[in-house]
């Protein structure tokens, strides 16, 4: 997916959410997963999810493999690599 083709599903949600065909949490998963298409192929990556303490817990970073995503989750979260868990985003 492209960035122009991104943006285009992105304002295709927002219209029908304006329009009251679809309810808020239906335009949040939609646009959520334009989003994370569009990351993932443009950076040739996976999305993980973070579980763990604090600030670490649900943050959502792309990398090449989990020992990548750790060490960005505990970067972005200023924890330590050991408190940190990570699954694949499908």
């Amino acid at each position: 997916m492209d960035r122009i083709s991104a943006l285009r599903n992105v304002e295709e949600a927002l219209s029908e959410f304006e329009a009251g065909e679809c309810d808020l949490a239906s335009m949040e998963r939609r646009v959520r997963g334009v989003l994370r298409t569009y990351a993932t192929e443009f950076a040739e990556q996976d999305a993980y999810r973070a579980s763990g303490d604090g600030a670490a817990d649900g943050v959502v970073v792309l990398a090449s493999s989990p020992s990548e995503a750790r060490e960005r989750v505990a970067d972005l979260a200023d924890v330590t690599r050991d408190a940190v868990s990570v699954d694949r985003v499908e």
